[in-house]
């Protein structure tokens, strides 16, 4: 009976330490996902083709 009456008696522990971990285990994957989407490409300051490159996009900086 040494092996049920430890099962039972520490049952409710380990469903607390999985809970624990498993909630761990989801706040690492939501603080990823926030990083990941917090992390954004800049915007593509190239010159399209079809525009001739003037003197104007090589020396204005506040233009975009």
């Amino acid at each position: 009976m040494g092996i049920h009456y430890d099962y039972k008696s520490t049952r409710g522990a380990k469903a607390m330490e999985k809970q624990a971990k498993r909630e761990k285990k989801l706040a690492e994957r939501r603080a990823k996902k926030q990083a990941k989407a917090g992390f954004k490409k800049e915007e593509d300051k190239s010159i399209p083709l079809d525009q001739v490159i003037t003197l104007d996009h090589l020396t204005n900086p506040d233009k975009k």
